[in-house]
């Protein structure tokens, strides 16, 4: 079987519909994804909300109730049929987010064995034969397929195979 690897947010997770609703909750702040095009969310705020982005992707808990993006559940189900499935997360970067992660994971795709979940900082290090990820900068040093998963931030990024949904992940690697 060939090995597949799944970046969590952003890709199976919906990291942006969190801080959207935070932002509008807690700050009155609304977030338009025109706004998001090209641009990582600290570059779509005003300045002084800017801190925020840091203080909530550092606490605890902020990792553990994100929404599934779209068929992703059934889609990974079905890829792990076929792909030896591994999530690749960097959750080094959030030191709060492991354990949120892995119950996240646990919970929402529990046909996910634990020994194939990969929690790292530089992804240079995974050596699956495709990976699926919306961070170019983990396609750097990747020896395999890259697909790019579309999000805000990466949609003027064209070097790379792109899916925009997880129906379209379906009818590419299915």
């Amino acid at each position: 079987m060939l090995k597949l690897a799944i970046d969590m947010d952003e890709v199976m997770a919906d990291t942006w519909a969190k801080f959207i609703h935070r932002f509008k909750e807690r700050e009155g702040f609304e977030i338009t994804t025109e706004m998001l095009i090209g641009k990582e969310l600290s570059q779509a705020l005003p300045h002084e909300l800017t801190p925020k982005v840091k203080e909530w992707i550092n606490e605890k808990g902020f990792f553990r109730d994100l929404p599934v993006m779209k068929d992703a559940q059934e889609v990974v189900k079905e890829l792990s049929k076929k792909y030896e499935v591994f999530v690749a997360s960097a959750a080094s970067e959030f030191r709060n987010s492991y354990e949120d992660k892995y119950d996240w994971l646990e919970e929402h795709f529990p046909f996910i064995d634990w020994r194939h979940i990969v929690f790292c900082g530089d992804k240079s290090i995974i050596g699956a034969d495709i990976m699926i990820d919306d961070r170019i900068r983990n396609f750097a040093q990747f020896k395999g397929r890259p697909i790019l998963f579309s999000s805000p931030h990466n949609h003027f990024v064209t070097d790379y195979e792109r899916v925009n949904t997880w129906e379209e992940v379906a009818g590419l690697l299915l």
